[in-house]
């Protein structure tokens, strides 16, 4: 995901002018080592949140349990970030925000042994539910650290989409393809490790760095009270259903049609996901556009793989689910703080709340139809969601809000 910077301005989640930052210490790291460090903790939390797509199947019989309540495993993450998201800046409106941040990846680690030693499935869930905290404010939060840090809003945008995509191009894959080898615990046990490094660099890198001013409370409730900026997050909803009514069963699917080249497929869907990314910020001048097209291409894809007339045909449907998909975060936030260049921290919190929360419907409403019908048919209720969101987009006029 990824913010737009604001010609002339900074954004409402920062107000640090140009000799501010003149003033900082010269011992401060130079900004694409805050961007690197802020983009692996990105990749790190978004990778953990969806690898249970990778190891679905060897999770559910290692716990005994249907592939379908396997995937609550994703919604208990996304339900945990949906409370997140819109609370945890009024929760700790004044906190300096390096000392949230390792808080955050602290809990993400905690998550990840719990998970990885989780005897049942309700235990494992538990531990999801702390990752999904800190994903929300680690997101909430990460862009205007970096800003505050560097003055470089285009750089931290850049480095946080890039952290996204490494980790869908390589996490899915990878965990698919290391859960056969040393099973899907051993996969969460290299997770820990990754995250205590990422921890390590946070405290070792990052100054400390205070809150903003104006958050908490009082800003939500403006940004609130928008209603194309509402209308918007509905449709950030919607699309965000389309793809994870599918996408925890990505791999159940490919191994129906072509089980020789599942962990090639898997990584074709992350390469269409860097396409998506990079796509979505080169559209970033004509959003209108961009937050359409995205679930637009999401839906084609969607659609081909509910069909499945053939492999040719699911090889092309995953490239183009991976790209729509990955389009819709970027542009989306782009939208909202564009839409709200006042409270772009409210703007963005309630963005990642629609994505929370439709993660954990997706996931649920998913899990049922693969348990009670097939994947095909989830596939086919997510490709109906993302077609509803493409013409909803469309249809709202971007008017950024000028009080």
């Amino acid at each position: 995901m990824s913010c737009t910077e604001q010609t002339g301005t900074r954004t409402g989640i920062v107000a640090v002018t140009t000799a501010e930052h003149e003033d900082r210490s010269a011992n401060d790291p130079h900004p694409a080592v805050i961007a690197l460090v802020l983009a692996t903790g990105t990749a790190v939390l978004v990778g953990a949140e969806f690898v249970p797509a990778g190891v679905l199947p060897l999770l559910a019989d290692d716990l005994h349990v249907t592939e379908g309540r396997a995937g609550l495993a994703v919604a208990a993450t996304a339900l945990a970030g949906a409370i997140t998201a819109p609370t945890i800046a009024s929760v700790l409106p004044r906190a300096d925000r390096r000392r949230v941040l390792l808080g955050l990846l602290a809990l993400a680690l905690i998550s990840n042994v719990l998970v990885a030693l989780a005897p049942t499935l309700p235990l494992l869930l538990a531990g999801r539910v702390l990752l999904g905290i800190a994903i929300a404010g680690y997101w909430s939060f990460t862009f205007g650290v970096g800003v505050e840090i560097t003055g470089r809003p285009a750089l931290i945008s850049t480095a946080m989409s890039l952290g996204t995509s490494l980790a869908t191009i390589i996490g899915v894959p990878l965990a698919s393809v290391l859960g056969d080898s040393i099973g899907w615990r051993g996969v969460f046990v290299i997770l820990i490790a990754v995250t205590a490094v990422s921890g390590l660099a946070v405290a070792r890198l990052l100054p400390p760095v205070p809150a903003h001013p104006s958050a908490g409370a009082a800003m939500m409730r403006q940004a609130l009270g928008n209603r194309r900026l509402m209308a918007g997050v509905a449709m950030v909803a919607l699309a965000a259903f389309g793809n994870f009514a599918a996408y925890p069963y990505i791999r159940v699917a490919l191994q129906a049609v072509t089980p020789s080249l599942v962990t090639v497929l898997l990584l074709a869907w992350g390469l269409g996901g860097l396409a998506g990314n990079l796509l979505g910020g080169w559209l970033s001048t004509r959003l209108r556009l961009g937050v359409a097209l995205a679930p637009a291409v999401l839906m084609t894809g969607l659609a081909l793989m509910a069909a499945h007339p053939s492999a040719v045909v699911v090889a092309l449907a995953v490239v183009a689910w991976g790209t729509g998909f990955n389009m819709v975060p970027v542009t989306t936030q782009l939208w909202v703080s564009r839409m709200e260049p006042k409270r772009v921290e409210s703007a963005v919190s309630l963005q990642v709340t629609a994505f929370q929360v439709a993660i954990t419907l997706g996931a649920i409403v998913g899990g049922l139809v693969v348990d009670h019908r097939d994947v095909w048919t989830a596939m086919a209720v997510g490709a109906v969601a993302a077609t509803l969101a493409a013409v909803g987009f469309a249809v709202i006029r971007l008017v950024p809000r000028a009080d």
